[in-house]
């Protein structure tokens, strides 16, 4: 709709398409945040919530399971490094 307007192209601030992978890496940066592993850009603060951050895990892994088959070699390739990534940090977090 946007594009009709502007002639055709999207605005600067366009939001990114609506995509797999776009998706997964935004609940992965939310449980970045949530371990206080990065800062969360509201505070520009690091505070850990690892019962959230368990729940964000849990959510992707429930999404990887429910998916099985359905996508890409990429975005199961993805999907599987990034959840694996924020199981161990889950794990250095906790300890």
């Amino acid at each position: 709709m946007n594009e009709a307007k502007t002639g055709g192209s999207a605005p600067e601030n366009a939001l990114p398409r609506v995509e797999f992978s776009s998706f997964i890496l935004s609940l992965y940066s939310s449980g970045l945040v949530q371990l206080g592993t990065v800062e969360d850009p509201s505070t520009g603060k690091k505070t850990k919530n690892l019962e959230i951050a368990k729940h964000t895990i849990d959510m992707i892994a429930m999404l990887q399971n429910k998916t099985s088959g359905n996508l890409t070699r990429d975005e199961e390739n993805l999907l599987a490094a990034l959840l694996s990534e924020l199981r161990m940090a889950y794990v250095a977090a906790k300890a």
